[in-house]
């Protein structure tokens, strides 16, 4: 007589769960602490041996840190409805913060800021924009244009930084990190288009890291830039959440006079003068 054995079958949602964690570099027993569980039942998780309800999946993407985005795929694939909305920018329920983030942009003038869709989509610039884009190819201007492309292509800044194998390696290890934290078919494909333009960089046993100032030539001499980057951290909309706020800042005296001296040109013929 022979006794047969269940077999459980792995759903979507356990193997996505585990990758998830796997991906983060925890435990079942670190992510059971994080969600406020036991290691057995997370483990019947991941297993398929148990299907947890809303609440605790949404306590087990927040553990693992995850993009409201990706918090909403891991609902849908346990079967659940996305919770986080996913607002279109031009429309009526995000305006407060276009409006907010229009003042920012004027606010931080006359240094350059842009706001960029995650994958390096520019969605919105302040004036003081145009030191970047002199000398760009127009077809890289065309929308929707890519911060990261207009960056590093040879027809686009690339030719004007002075520091371009660093600063270019600077910029692929940041959207990589990115990448790691939140994977996205769309930027991969980016990255390995831009590793095309960079050139590789062998460091010395003195390296400190790729995180060095842009040094861009401009029509008005040369700039020393350093970049600050600002998230929705409490956002509650996809949308919004996969927004960062670029905003370059002088990182001398000289830079802080030609973007000056820029911004009174733009405001003289803006006056008709």
């Amino acid at each position: 007589m022979s006794t047969a054995s269940a077999t459980v079958t792995v759903t979507p949602f356990a193997r996505d769960l585990r990758d998830w964690r796997v991906r983060r570099g925890l435990s079942q027993l670190d992510l059971a602490i994080r969600v406020g569980t036991t290691q057995r039942h997370l483990s019947f998780i991941e297993q398929g041996r148990s299907a947890p309800g809303r609440t605790m999946i949404i306590r087990l993407a927040e553990s693992l840190e995850l993009s409201l985005a990706d918090r909403n795929g891991l609902l849908t694939t346990a079967g659940f409805a996305p919770v986080f909305p996913e607002s279109d920018l031009d429309g009526a329920e995000l305006r407060p913060v276009r409006d907010a983030l229009d003042a920012i942009l004027a606010g931080h003038e006359p240094y350059p800021a842009v706001v960029v869709r995650s994958g390096g989509e520019i969605v919105m610039a302040n004036t003081a924009i145009d030191v970047l884009f002199e000398g760009v190819d127009p077809s890289l201007l065309e929308t929707p244009m890519n911060a990261y492309r207009l960056a590093l292509h040879p027809r686009g800044m690339a030719p004007r930084i002075g520091n371009f194998p660093e600063w270019g390696n600077h910029v692929i290890h940041g959207l990589r990190a990115a990448s790691r934290r939140s994977p996205s078919p769309v930027v991969e494909q980016l990255l390995v288009e831009l590793s095309e333009y960079v050139p590789a960089t062998n460091p010395g046993r003195d390296h400190l890291g790729f995180a060095v100032p842009l040094r861009l030539a401009s029509s008005d001499g040369e700039l020393t830039l350093i970049t600050t980057l600002t998230s929705f951290a409490t956002a509650t909309d996809v949308t919004l959440a996969n927004l960062q706020l670029e905003a370059f800042l002088p990182a001398d005296d000289a830079s802080a006079a030609i973007l000056r001296a820029r911004a009174a040109r733009r405001a003289s013929v803006a006056a008709g003068h």
